[in-house]
């Protein structure tokens, strides 16, 4: 005796091992025997076997016509065996059974379950309904199989291209589209991205790189609402010194400036003066939710997204020749000795004397000739005590550190002669060494700033917040703890307010501390243990480094379109670890498949074999390595 049984949804039929009140011991074919609810079971039968009768049942409950089924059906709720028996018109066979049970079973739409064999016709209106929406999916079903089979073919259905920006951003995929697309991907075994520029959804790898991050950080747009930056500082008192600011041709936010007065001997007055754009934007205002929305400028080659609107850039910037208010710290130094005699910090206005760029004065400031007097030297009477203490910081500096700083890396600039989004504009790599010594002399008297006003909040008890490394481990917090690659008991990034949120959070404290000593952390905007400070330590946290990740990506772009207009197929490079080689031409490192182990710094000549501008990949080989 055989059973016709229903488990998970689908029917199987067995052999009777065993029979109890409420189950059954059941043998498969292949010998496994289970145990089933009575329940379960929808009829028993001897002949034919349980495997003939399933394929028997299934191939006669494909000849049904189901409407005809729907029509000679009762009205009102059924046994299908009993159905089985007016249908047929005599004693149904097993086979007869199982097949009207699987022809109702399959049709959903005209037929509703109600339980074990039972069935129920669909009203007219409700079959009409579902017949309806199976029409329509059918339709889309088949709409969305020939985009997919264009997309293969390498095509751009147009209802794709016009939601292929979604598609690598925020794709909705329940949609059809997305379906299609994701169906194509799977089916070439290749990435979206890949797919969508191979169709010709972006002219090129550039143009989806940059849509990607501007569609993901930038929805609305990268302008600005104009913004009134007022009269702020304009009645400050006026500071009667020399300075000047250094930075790269392409600096148009001038954050910092120095100044030296000479005072008796060998000892001198150095002054390092900050914008205060903090004076105009205050916690909570809507310059300062614009400012926290982005939290730092965005650096791409060719391409600057301020953090702040133009207007204030404008007022608060250090351009030579007009009064702009400073937050300016003054350093009572012997020049001799790089001993620090006093510090004070004033908010005032300076005058800057000129904006100097490094590309102007890099070649003629070399340590030989700050180091000689008598040399010809650009500045001199401002450069060479800056340079003596400078010296001075970082041989300190190097003494809490245990070891002198590694700063013989070249680092590049990026100068495009053309449009930021054209991949045919020609580009130019600038090398200049991290060690250079205009370089080294601001640094250092950034550095210096950056620890004294962390040291200020500290004392003063105001909250800041802060950048320290331990163990090889760089964070930020709002603790003042040491920055063991510095040398610095503390460090709050104070120095670039005009370009990064957290240093004007701290530019806020710094001129609260300032203003009012002791008391200030009750005059503070930010009070100790305020969560505010920890919510913008994350958010500046994930969003710097998505700023950096995304300028990164460019300038590995441009490295590669560099390399390939300049016709390079050989290159040479040095062995960093592993099959990873830092390339001598550009700032550029690269994994060489199959590389022997070789000695770290080993150099090694390379031929390209292909540039890969959507994975921002280069496609290389080892040609030779040097001779040891």
């Amino acid at each position: 005796m055989y059973v016709l049984y229903e488990e998970s949804g689908n029917f199987k039929a067995a052999k009777i091992f065993s029979d109890s009140d409420s189950t059954m011991q059941v043998e498969s074919e292949s010998g496994k025997r289970s145990k089933i609810k009575k329940a379960s079971v929808l009829f028993q039968f001897e002949q034919p076997g349980p495997a003939d009768l399933l394929t028997q049942a299934r191939t006669m409950a494909d000849t049904f016509e189901i409407d005809f089924l729907w029509e000679c059906a009762p009205q009102q709720e059924f046994e299908a065996a009993a159905f089985a028996q007016e249908y047929f018109g005599h004693t149904p066979s097993a086979v007869e059974k199982a097949a009207l049970i699987f022809a109702l079973n399959a049709a959903p739409a005209y037929f509703h379950r109600r339980g074990k064999g039972c069935y129920r016709p669909a009203p007219p209106d409700i079959l009409q309904a579902a017949l309806a929406a199976i029409e329509k999916k059918r339709q889309q079903a088949i709409q969305q199989q020939a985009w997919t089979d264009a997309l293969v073919s390498g095509s751009l259905p147009a209802e794709i291209a016009a939601v292929a920006g979604s598609l690598i951003t925020r794709p909705d995929k329940n949609s059809m589209q997305w379906k299609a697309f994701e169906a194509a991907v799977q089916q070439l075994q290749t990435t979206p991205e890949k797919l969508l520029l191979s169709c010709g959804a972006w002219p090129h790898a550039l143009a989806l790189h940059q849509y990607r991050f501007f569609a993901n950080h930038f929805p609305k747009g990268t302008q600005l609402p104009a913004a009134d930056p007022g009269s702020a500082g304009a009645d400050l008192p006026l500071a009667q010194v020399q300075a000047y600011s250094v930075d790269d041709s392409s600096t148009i936010e001038i954050d910092d400036a120095l100044s030296v007065t000479p005072l008796d001997g060998d000892r001198v007055r150095v002054g390092v003066h900050i914008a205060v754009p903090g004076l105009a934007v205050t916690r909570g205002s809507d310059l300062d939710a614009i400012a926290r929305g982005r939290m730092s400028t965005v650096y791409i080659p060719g391409l600057k997204v301020p953090m702040l609107p133009a207007e204030l850039i404008a007022a608060f910037s250090l351009d030579a020749g007009s009064p702009r208010p400073a937050l300016s710290l003054y350093v009572d130094a012997d020049l001799s000795t790089g001993e620090i005699l006093a510090t004070e910090t004033r908010l005032e206005r300076i005058t800057v004397c000129e904006n100097l760029r490094h590309n102007q004065l890099d070649e003629a400031v070399t340590e030989e000739s700050l180091d000689n007097p008598e040399a010809p030297l650009p500045y001199a009477h401002w450069l060479r005590p800056l340079w003596r203490l400078a010296r001075h910081l970082c041989a300190q500096r190097e003494a809490v550190r245990g070891k002198p700083e590694n700063n013989n890396r070249v680092d590049y600039s990026f100068e495009l002669d053309g449009p930021y989004d054209d991949p045919d504009t020609p580009v130019k790599l600038i090398p200049r060494r991290r060690n250079a010594p205009l370089d080294r002399l601001v640094a250092e008297f950034m550095i210096l700033a950056n620890a004294t006003w962390g040291g200020l909040l500290a004392r003063h008890g105001v909250p800041g917040i802060y950048r320290s490394q331990q163990m090889g481990r760089v964070r930020m917090s709002t603790q003042a703890l040491p920055h063991e690659a510095i040398g610095v008991p503390q460090y709050a990034w104070s120095t670039s307010p005009l370009r990064r949120y957290v240093d004007m959070v701290n530019q806020w404290q710094i001129l609260s501390a300032a203003e009012h000593g002791v008391s200030a952390r009750l005059a503070a905007p930010f009070k100790p243990k305020d969560a505010d400070l920890y919510a913008i330590i994350g958010a500046f946290d994930a969003q710097y480094a998505a700023w950096g990740d995304f300028q990164s990506a460019m300038e590995r772009y441009w490295c590669m379109r560099w390399m390939q207009q300049q016709g390079m197929r050989t290159v040479q490079g040095a062995v960093i670890r592993d099959d990873l080689v830092r390339l001598d031409c550009a700032p550029f490192v690269t994994r060489v498949p199959a590389l022997p182990a070789l000695e770290r710094g080993q150099s090694v000549t390379l031929d390209v074999l292909g540039f890969d501008e959507l994975s921002l990949e280069l496609d290389c080989r080892l040609r030779e390595t040097a001779a040891a």
